[in-house]
């Protein structure tokens, strides 16, 4: 028969047994939520190596000749960035001659908010940004590695260039 100093023990004994297994899942918790935030940051800086390397494929093919799209440019500009209180932004590459100017945006894959955000954002600030050239005539680029089909149909309907590697060259589309 069991007694209640029995029964108060068992309790007692699960109770310190509960309270081991609650410390031990909280340290493996711990533990896990380390390893997740490590994982996260090892995957953030593969996206930002891959776009690295698609902006620097882009820049290189670019500058020997400062020619996009049948244009002549006169500077290329990386990575151009401004801050003031109306806008923030940060442009890859902007191509810049006496009247005209090329905002081009590099990614490793284009996605469609790429697109839609170098239409609808990117471009409004650098012209908050950059008022002296609001006169110059702007062309829009997407610079990828891969854009699939329907992008690449949104861009040159948007009338947004696009610029891919194709062999050793970059092969610019225009809109029509």
């Amino acid at each position: 028969m069991v007694t209640k100093e029995d029964l108060a023990q068992a309790i007692l004994n699960l109770t310190a047994s509960q309270e081991k297994i609650s410390q031990e899942m909280k340290a493996s918790q711990e533990k896990t939520n380390k390893e997740v935030e490590k994982l996260a940051s090892y995957i953030g800086n593969i996206g930002r190596n891959q776009g690295d390397v698609a902006e620097e494929f882009f820049i290189n093919s670019i500058s020997p000749t400062l020619k996009v799209g049948g244009i002549q440019y006169d500077e290329l500009n990386k990575n151009m960035y401004k801050k003031t209180k109306k806008a923030e932004g940060e442009f890859d590459i902007v191509l810049i001659n006496g009247k005209d100017l090329a905002i081009i945006e590099t990614k490793y894959k284009a996605h469609e908010n790429d697109l839609d955000n170098l239409i609808h954002k990117k471009h409004k600030n650098f012209k908050n940004l950059y008022p002296q050239y609001d006169n110059y005539t702007h062309h829009l680029g997407l610079a990828s590695f891969y854009i699939n089909d329907d992008i690449k149909e949104k861009a040159l309907q948007n009338n947004v260039m696009i610029l891919q590697r194709k062999g050793e060259v970059v092969e610019t589309i225009l809109p029509l």
